[in-house]
């Protein structure tokens, strides 16, 4: 038998932003090693600034969307980071969405941290949290290094690191299909990726 074909996956996703990029390629890299990711720039249809979850889902989903189909690509991957008010306080939210060639589509959240209360105002009046950082750390692009959450977290967790847990939960469905399709009582078929070889979707990159 000659050398197993590795099928080339396509991904685009919707931001030139450096840290999106590079989590973008350090997760499919893992979980898809054959995986091309190309950036494309997307409006995400939302505010600069995207206030509440449903505003930011809506801006990731675009972007997804929007990404997948401008590149013909097999992903299309969304990132958007927002913040959220609630009775608490506000916090920082990120989703990320994940948009497949064949329709499917989904969705995964990335952890929370409440924000400061000078830093929420900025934020809710509709000022950058990312532009805020920068400013604050005299640096321009920090927000691409660090982020708020490692400046918030003096360093413990940053930008990428975060972006990268939350694209890791938008793929899951696609990592292991069947442990989200099967019913009640369904036995198991094949280990923790659902079918011997591999996940749903790894059987058929590049289709």
């Amino acid at each position: 038998m000659g050398p197993a074909v590795v099928i080339e996956m396509r991904v685009a996703i919707g931001s030139t932003s450096e840290s999106k990029v590079r989590a973008t390629r350090a997760v499919f890299g893992r979980a898809f090693p054959a995986a091309h990711v190309e950036a494309v720039a997307v409006d995400s249809g939302v505010s600069d600034q995207p206030i509440g979850d449903e505003e930011t889902i809506r801006g990731a989903e675009r972007r997804a969307r929007v990404a997948r189909q401008s590149a013909n690509a097999d992903f299309g991957v969304g990132i958007e980071g927002g913040v959220h008010p609630d009775a608490r306080g506000v916090w920082m939210c990120v989703w990320v969405a994940v948009a497949h060639r064949d329709g499917r589509e989904s969705l995964g959240g990335g952890l929370r941290l409440r924000v400061p209360p000078w830093l929420a105002a900025r934020a809710m009046a509709g000022e950058e949290v990312g532009a805020i950082v920068d400013a604050l750390l005299g640096r321009e692009n920090a927000h691409e290094a660090l982020g708020a959450i490692g400046m918030l977290t003096a360093g413990l967790v940053d930008r990428q690191s975060a972006l990268e847990q939350a694209l890791a939960a938008a793929l899951a469905p696609f990592l292991v299909g069947p442990l989200y399709e099967r019913g009640p009582g369904a036995e198991s078929s094949g280990g923790p990726h659902g079918q011997e070889g591999g996940g749903s979707v790894k059987g058929s990159a590049g289709t």
